[in-house]
């Protein structure tokens, strides 16, 4: 499969391209940075130029929107969101979001969002946490062929276990009532319904 990751330099997008080279497909590797990864053809380009990801989305199977914005530009997340999805429904492929879990259900409170529990959501994730609702309703607006995955409260570099439980759009919790996965296993995550699509529209996953 040949696939493109936005964001392939950041700490989700890394970890993407790294299983899917892992699997044997051919990953074309987006970034601002234009960094290297092992595996990938690396390129230099703005999410946001909607030219350059026709261009490149055109050649490919799937797309992974694995942005994250930089610290005090949280507001620029829903026109990144929205020009990925406009250049996808221009040349008809499929976009894996990979955004936050904010517009996730609160476990036993189906009217309160994550985003809006501070045992999940602390005062200082508060901001970027928003900005995943903001992304989510940028999704729910257009007419692309999107998904949304929701990682669990805490994504963190560490140990790709290959095990993982997926859920709908409530936040999954695991031993302890804790909420979390390693960056490594939310790839899995991410591999398995490219390789597979489920055909949910938001979904989450947890250890």
């Amino acid at each position: 499969m040949r696939i493109t990751v936005i964001g392939a330099t950041g700490m989700a997008g890394s970890r993407v391209t790294a299983e899917a080279v892992q699997r044997g497909h051919h990953v074309t590797a987006v970034s601002r940075s234009g960094d290297p990864l092992p595996g990938a053809t690396a390129v230099r380009a703005d999410a946001t130029d909607g030219e350059r990801m026709r261009e490149l989305f055109a050649g490919t199977d799937a797309i992974v929107g694995a942005t994250r914005p930089r610290p005090g530009q949280e507001q620029s997340v829903g026109a990144t969101t929205a020009a990925l999805l406009d250049a996808a429904v221009d040349v008809g492929r499929r976009v894996l979001v990979v955004g936050g879990a904010g517009p996730l259900r609160t476990p036993g409170d189906p009217n309160r969002l994550v985003v809006d529990d501070p045992e999940y959501v602390p005062a200082q994730w508060r901001t970027i946490a928003a900005t995943s609702v903001a992304q989510l309703e940028t999704c729910l607006a257009h007419s692309a062929d999107w998904a949304y995955l929701s990682p669990p409260a805490v994504l963190e570099p560490g140990t790709r276990t290959g095990r993982y439980r997926r859920g709908g759009a409530t936040l999954l919790t695991g031993t302890g009532g804790t909420s979390r996965i390693s960056a490594e296993d939310l790839a899995v995550a991410v591999l398995d319904e490219l390789e597979n699509p489920s055909g949910a529209k938001h979904f989450t996953v947890v250890s």
